[in-house]
């Protein structure tokens, strides 16, 4: 498992994960990279939950940027739709975390697409221990965004047993 968070401050939209990859209760890599930039249309991808399956809802959800010109809304809703009703895509396990300069999603298998209404979101094992702490120190503190999702992350990596403190970060400029 993992935890990916992402945060809206300022200009700023910052997603990051830790690097844990565990099978059962065995850590079997601490360094995998969860978090990634789609340079092409400027979003942030950030997963939890099988790996194989994560990337392939990430190429799919690309896919669907290419088909529809870098529509975020619309790609997100098509991803969904498709991954709920594919007799294949069905059975993949894995949560996404996408956001651009406007807007952030999680997406489930299950259809659920999630907007949040504060800029704070969180997905996997130690992610709502990340939610909680992200959203405390946005409403507590000044700190930038990516301040706010490194240490989010960390605690998170002290409390969950799957989750590490080999922190990937990405962000972008928003749209303020």
């Amino acid at each position: 498992m993992t935890t990916i968070v992402s945060v809206r401050r300022g200009d700023k939209v910052v997603v990051g994960g830790d690097g844990q990859v565990s099978l059962g209760n065995t850590v079997m890599k601490g360094t995998a990279r969860k978090v990634s930039l789609l340079p092409k249309h400027q979003v942030i991808t950030g997963f939890a939950g099988s790996t194989a399956d994560a990337i392939t809802l990430r190429d799919l959800f690309e896919q669907q940027l290419d088909k529809h010109q870098g529509n975020i809304v619309t790609a997100v809703t098509q991803l969904a739709r498709e991954w709920r009703s594919d007799r294949a895509l069905r059975k993949l396990e894995a949560l996404m975390l996408v956001a651009n300069k406007e807007r952030t999603f999680l997406i489930s298998g299950s259809g659920d697409i999630i907007d949040p209404e504060d800029g704070v979101i969180a997905i996997g094992s130690g992610g709502n221990y990340a939610l909680a702490a992200a959203r405390a120190l946005v409403a507590n503190s000044e700190l930038p965004a990516r301040d706010i999702v490194e240490k989010s992350l960390q605690i998170a990596a002290g409390i969950c047993v799957f989750t590490n403190d080999n922190l990937t970060i990405e962000e972008l400029n928003s749209v303020a």
